[in-house]
């Protein structure tokens, strides 16, 4: 269960809000699926996230902070013993911030920051605790007529409790293009890179380098194809591990009327890795339905 709101407390200020409840599981093979689990694993999410947005003329100032409570069950492993995942049970606390000035209405300049606070239970030998930030900086600017975007750099970290983890760290870029070609078509292209865990409760470092592009088609007034194609490099800290990671998503969203809709979803990921018993095939399909107020 999901939902977003907005509230406008006057002309230039605006409340924004977001919650998920949800049970959830990690599929078999994947990067945070304990080793040698032939089962799933079970785990609750519940998520909240507050933001203040507020305009000052050319200047536009917005922070937040959110929480993600996680409550994680057992699996199975191949041999018929349960593989108890709770200790990665806990919360993860964050809080946001983005400062822009507009030097017209084509281009910005912006800076972006956010913190995390991971607070898990981990055990005696193997804490899982950490903490970490991300900054950016760049420029959101109108190309053409017809191609707008984001292009921005900076660096993140995050420290790990356990000094048998330590600490990963390094340079993060981000871009955003959308072109739009016409009314009705829009194409997306987006690249990004991270320094960042397998999950937000586990303690595996990647770095990853990934490239996606896309396209919105509203081929009837009431009806949008959405589809994009990503390309994922990941490289493990501390382990001889490289994976290449390719994946196709479908959505054909109809709308019922102005407040309710349907959504089709299917996608289509392959893992190459290295280690060939950690390489997979996953397909995903799903039926979304949306409300909005």
């Amino acid at each position: 269960l999901k939902g977003t709101g907005r509230f406008d407390i006057d002309s230039s200020t605006t409340l924004l809000g977001a919650f998920q409840a949800a049970y959830l599981h990690e599929g078999v093979g994947s990067l945070s699926s304990p080793t040698g689990a032939v089962e799933p694993t079970p785990y609750s999410l519940l998520s909240g996230d507050v933001t203040l947005r507020r305009e000052f003329g050319r200047v536009t100032a917005s922070v937040g902070g959110g929480v993600d409570s996680y409550n994680f069950g057992s699996t199975v492993a191949q041999n018929g013993a349960t593989i108890d995942q709770g200790a990665r049970s806990g919360q993860v606390y964050t809080a946001h911030g983005r400062l822009e000035y507009a030097f017209s209405e084509k281009s910005a300049v912006f800076a972006a920051a956010d913190v995390n606070k991971r607070d898990l239970q981990g055990s005696p030998t193997q804490p899982l605790s950490s903490d970490g930030y991300r900054v950016l900086s760049g420029f959101a600017l109108e190309l053409t007529r017809l191609i707008r975007g984001e292009i921005a750099g900076g660096y993140m970290a995050q420290r790990f409790d356990s000094d048998l983890i330590g600490t990963f760290q390094g340079p993060t870029y981000r871009a955003r293009l959308t072109w739009s070609p016409s009314r009705v078509l829009d194409v997306h292209f987006n690249a990004e890179q991270v320094v960042t865990e397998a999950s937000d409760t586990s303690s595996t470092g990647v770095l990853a380098n990934a490239l996606q592009l896309g396209f919105d088609y509203e081929f009837r007034p009431n009806v949008v194809l959405s589809t994009f194609g990503t390309y994922e490099k990941d490289s493990f800290k501390g382990q001889d591990r490289q994976d290449n990671v390719y994946a196709i998503d479908a959505r054909l969203k109809y709308s019922l009327n102005n407040v309710t809709s349907l959504s089709f979803l299917y996608r289509y990921l392959r893992r190459d890795s290295n280690i060939p018993e950690l390489s997979y095939d996953k397909h995903q399909v799903g039926i979304n339905a949306a409300a909005s107020f």
